[in-house]
């Protein structure tokens, strides 16, 4: 064979074997880079957390602040300007979690948009109750006095419950979820009630109505008034209302969730919200 066969055949079987060698760097670099990937998606995860107003913006605040001090996380919150935006954010996958609601809204929302969300943790219980701008006492009620109480499901049923738990009215047990104006069984001041969506029923303080249903963060931007303020309070010494982290069923169960109680049982938190504590606006729940 001529030098230059040989020459031709030592080149041809070089360049299959730089081929072959290129082939298995290839490789290794596509599996290299699939692993990074894999390590990434399993280390980096951002979350964003729905909710509606202060404190329960505040506490978010807070808690974004622990998720991203911890190695892997982001964190962000997402405002909202209404108690409807931050379930549907949750349900869509706009958001991993919500912060703004206690656990009978939420299961009133699945009920109505065959929702999968699950409260994860109760974080506080706001302190509710009925305010009254003339009256001083229970015996100061007129008959025919306009009430104002929330017009949503929930939380109307919170609002006949704290009447009925000071005498005011009875209810007549055959709800003992989420009772309406129709479990009304004894109304001896011949109340006459005006619903209101939740977070404006304070308002009806400055428009004189004689009681006020209100959440003490409405009460409070509103009227400037704080629960030593109200004219009565709700007795719920088993945080039934209490304000919960609200995720989809689905990541209920996993490491995310799991660093998120954490994130909102933190010291940071606990300390914020014992500071309200002592003024009288809420009550911690864990």
């Amino acid at each position: 064979m001529s030098l230059f066969k040989k020459l031709g055949l030592l080149s041809t079987s070089a360049l299959l074997l730089a081929a072959c060698g290129n082939e298995e760097a290839d490789s290794s670099a596509d599996t290299a880079n699939e692993s990074n990937r894999e390590t990434s998606s399993q280390e980096d995860f951002h979350f964003e957390i729905a909710s509606h107003t202060t404190p329960m913006v505040d506490i978010v605040e807070l808690v974004t602040e622990e998720l991203e001090a911890q190695d892997g996380y982001t964190a962000d919150l997402l405002t909202v300007n209404d108690n409807i935006q931050y379930n549907e954010a949750v349900l869509n996958d706009e958001a991993f979690a919500s912060f703004a609601q206690h656990e009978p809204f939420m299961e009133l929302f699945n009920e109505e948009r065959d929702g999968d969300l699950v409260a994860i943790q109760p974080v506080y219980n706001a302190i509710v109750g009925y305010y009254a701008p003339e009256y001083e006492s229970l015996d100061d009620i007129e008959d025919g006095a306009e009430v104002v109480i929330a017009s949503d499901i929930a939380n109307m049923a919170r609002s006949l419950f704290i009447l009925e738990q000071h005498g005011i009215i009875t209810l007549d047990g055959e709800e003992e979820t989420f009772p309406t104006l129709d479990n009304i069984e004894e109304n001896p001041h011949n109340l006459e009630f005006v619903e209101m969506e939740v977070s404006n029923t304070a308002q009806g303080y400055l428009d004189g109505y004689d009681m006020v249903f209100a959440y003490p963060t409405f009460i409070e931007q509103v009227a400037d008034l704080t629960p030593e303020d109200a004219l009565i309070l709700e007795d719920d010494p088993d945080g039934k209302f209490a304000i919960t982290v609200v995720v989809r069923e689905e990541n209920a169960d996993t490491p995310e969730a799991e660093a998120l109680k954490e994130a909102f049982t933190s010291d940071k938190v606990v300390d914020f919200l014992d500071e309200l504590s002592e003024s009288g606006h809420l009550e911690r729940a864990f």
